[in-house]
């Protein structure tokens, strides 16, 4: 089965972004597919490279990353709600004339698109949301 995650949830406002990622690797061990994890709203903030969280807490941002290398799973941003949020990545912090960004690879920052392209080429799509 293929499945599109769509996380809305701040990696520290709640449990629905770690659960998202608990899933996606519940799913890929069973042998499915995550065609793509979307990151919308305040989900976008699990895509900020420059959180640290204390070492005894769970670094979400690292493992999405770890999740995306391992298994090739597309990390995809929304533009609107990252550019919003104050997300950035280096294409778009050159576009708005921002010394820094803070959406490093494997994130990808994309439009709206890409969530509608993965619920079309998926049997499901999972909402997390807080």
């Amino acid at each position: 089965m293929k499945f599109t995650i769509n996380v809305c949830a701040a990696p520290l406002n709640s449990q629905a972004a770690d659960s998202a990622l608990r899933f996606c690797r519940a799913a890929l061990a069973a042998g499915h597919q995550v065609e793509r994890v979307f990151f919308y709203g305040a989900g976008v903030l699990n895509s900020n490279g420059l959180m640290s969280p204390p070492s005894d807490e769970t670094n979400l941002h690292r493992q999405w990353c770890e999740l995306a290398k391992q298994c090739q799973v597309p990390l995809i941003v929304c533009i609107a709600a990252a550019v919003r949020r104050g997300m950035l990545n280096q294409e778009e912090a050159e576009r708005y004339d921002k010394s820094q960004h803070n959406v490093p690879a494997p994130f990808e920052v994309s439009g709206l698109g890409q969530l509608i392209d993965g619920i079309a080429s998926s049997d499901r799509t999972i909402t997390f949301a807080a």
